[in-house]
């Protein structure tokens, strides 16, 4: 939001929902419907169920949020390397 009053919260995808639309569980046990911000969108960043993720919610309705980060899950593998194209 663009006040400043926005209430950030973490929480954990239980669902995937049609028009990247997903159902979160947040940290108190509280579930919300979010979207996606347009900065994910932009960077083609895939959000899948068990990720945790950082949203904003307005303080007039609280049922809604907008996701606006994926956190890093610290036991997860390293990507692979990338293959280099040679000449």
């Amino acid at each position: 939001m663009s006040d400043g009053k926005a209430i950030e919260v973490e929480g954990k995808i239980v669902t995937v929902l049609p028009g990247t639309m997903f159902r979160v569980q947040l940290t108190n046990g509280h579930m919300v419907l979010a979207h996606i911000s347009g900065k994910l969108r932009k960077h083609f960043i895939k959000i899948a169920v068990g990720d945790n993720v950082k949203m904003e919610m307005s303080p007039y309705d609280l049922d809604k949020a907008r996701i606006t980060f994926r956190l890093r899950d610290v036991n997860a593998a390293p990507p692979p390397p990338r293959r280099q194209n040679r000449r």
